[in-house]
C-alpha cells in the first residue's frame, strides 16, 4: 500500500516547483533568486536569459517548471503570474581534498543548493487584498459603537459617587470645626511658658555672690604664708650664730692644747 496523499500547503492560486542539486554555493545562487523575486513571469524569465551569472540557466529551468504547473495542474493564466517566492537553501556538499607540501593535504568543499520557486496570479492578489481590507475596517465600525454607549453610562455613577463623596466630606468637616476652634487655646497657654524662663534667669546673680567668696579667703591665705616666711626667715637667723659660737669655742679649746 503507498502513503496517503501529502495535504497541499499552498492556495489554489498558487504553483510551486522546486530545484535540487544545483551545483552552486547558495549565497551565489540567492543573488540571482533575489533578481526575480516580485517580478511577473515573462519579465523573470527575460532577466534570467540575459544575466551572466552561469546558473541562471538552470534557475531558468525551475521558473519554467513552475509556470507549467500553474498552467497544467491548477489552471491559472500564464499572464498574469507574478513571482511571490524565490528561497534558496543548502544541499549536500561534496568533499575533496588537494596535495600541499611535506606530504600534507588540504581539504575542498563543493557545495550544492536548492531553490523553491511560487507562483501566483495577480487578479487573486489584488481580490484577496480587498478582502482583507474590508474585513480589517469592519470590526472597527462594530467596536466604536458599545464605546459611545458606556460613556453614557459612566458620568451618571461618577456623578452619583461624586455627589456621596461630598456629603461625606461636609460632615466631616461639621464633626472637625470644634475641635479646630479648640487649638488656639491651648497654644496661649503654652505661651505663658516663658515668664518661668525669666525667673530662671536670676539664678546667675547667686551664682555671682558665689564668686565673691574665693576673694574672701584670698587675704588669709596670703597673711599665712607672709607669717610662714617670717619664721623661717627668724629660724635661719638664728641657727648660724648657734654654729658660729659653736666653732668659736672648738677654735680655743684647739688653742688651750
Amino acid at each position: 500500500m503507498g502513503k496517503p496523499a501529502r495535504p497541499r500547503n499552498l492556495s489554489e492560486s498558487q504553483a510551486r516547483a522546486v530545484g535540487r542539486n544545483i551545483r552552486v554555493s547558495p549565497r551565489k545562487l540567492n543573488l540571482v533568486g533575489q533578481s526575480i523575486r516580485g517580478k511577473s513571469a515573462e519579465s523573470a524569465l527575460s532577466t534570467l536569459t540575459f544575466t551572466s551569472k552561469r546558473i541562471a540557466n538552470d534557475v531558468k529551468k525551475v521558473l519554467q517548471s513552475a509556470i507549467a504547473n500553474a498552467e497544467n495542474n491548477h489552471d491559472l493564466d500564464v499572464d498574469d503570474l507574478i513571482v511571490t517566492e524565490a528561497s534558496v537553501g543548502k544541499n549536500l556538499t561534496m568533499k575533496r581534498f588537494r596535495a600541499r607540501a611535506r606530504g600534507r593535504s588540504a581539504s575542498i568543499e563543493k557545495p550544492f543548493s536548492q531553490i523553491t520557486i511560487v507562483v501566483e496570479e495577480k487578479r487573486t492578489l489584488e481580490v484577496t487584498k480587498k478582502k482583507l481590507e474590508k474585513s480589517s475596517s469592519k470590526p472597527s465600525i462594530k467596536k466604536s459603537e458599545p464605546k459611545k454607549v458606556a460613556r453614557t453610562k459612566v458620568p451618571s455613577e461618577k456623578t452619583a459617587s461624586a455627589d456621596v463623596a461630598g456629603q461625606a466630606k461636609d460632615k466631616k468637616t461639621d464633626t472637625k470645626e470644634p475641635s479646630a476652634k479648640k487649638a488656639p487655646a491651648k497654644k496661649a497657654s503654652a505661651k505663658k511658658a516663658p515668664a518661668k524662663k525669666a525667673s530662671a534667669k536670676k539664678a546667675p546673680a547667686k551664682k555671682a555672690s558665689a564668686k565673691k567668696a574665693p576673694a574672701k579667703k584670698g587675704p588669709s591665705k596670703k597673711s599665712v604664708a607672709n607669717k610662714a616666711s617670717a619664721k623661717s626667715a627668724s629660724a635661719g637667723k638664728s641657727a648660724p650664730t648657734k654654729s658660729r659660737g659653736g666653732r668659736k669655742k672648738s677654735q680655743k679649746g684647739k688653742e688651750a692644747g
